[in-house]
């Protein structure tokens, strides 16, 4: 695995795996959108899904359409209604109902891609499907993709989940992708 800050160029993640990743508010969506924009730019329009999953409220995350010039020119799922269930919830029960409705919205689109997978694979926000999701889904969403970038929520301000135990799950899931990537990139 090779460990890179900002600087990135779009044609050196072709044919590999990269996981950016960071603290709330590091630029992950930000980031994940120049270099979907790059990879527009350099002729890959039709070779690319984008799976967006960033809740679409209270100033975490964001969607990449919120920060890409090119988001209409490629394949673009997207679930309706997700929470941020950390900072919506209000007990653990509720963070944990959150979590599972996300996961239940979010798998079609994941089933969508592996039913008809493109050569590049965009995923925005993963934290939010690996708070209740299984990580080997997104392993195998990897192999069907020969280029697959994805953003994640890597940090310690969002670790209150009510005793629900989504925080810890999640930074299970994001560590073993990290053993798993060619490349992650850390943004602070």
């Amino acid at each position: 695995m090779q460990r890179s800050q900002k600087k990135v160029s779009a044609s050196e993640l072709l044919g590999i795996s990269t996981l950016i990743v960071g603290e709330v508010g590091s630029g992950k969506t930000a980031l994940t959108a120049k270099i979907l924009d790059d990879l527009v730019d350099l002729g890959y329009a039709q070779e690319i899904t984008v799976i967006d999953i960033g809740p679409d409220k209270l100033g975490v995350g964001g969607k990449l359409s919120n920060y890409s010039k090119r988001i209409g020119e490629i394949r673009l799922l997207e679930p309706k209604g997700l929470r941020a269930p950390r900072l919506e919830g209000k007990n653990a029960e509720e963070v944990i109902r959150f979590a599972e409705e996300n996961k239940r919205k979010i798998e079609p689109l994941f089933l969508s891609f592996l039913d008809s997978p493109t050569n590049i694979l965009v995923i925005n926000d993963l934290s939010i499907y690996l708070q209740a999701g299984p990580v080997e889904t997104i392993f195998s969403l990897m192999e069907m993709a020969r280029t697959f970038l994805a953003n994640s929520y890597y940090g310690r301000r969002l670790s209150e989940d009510y005793g629900s135990g989504i925080t810890k799950k999640e930074m299970e899931a994001v560590n073993s992708l990290l053993k798993k990537v060619d490349k992650v990139i850390y943004l602070q």
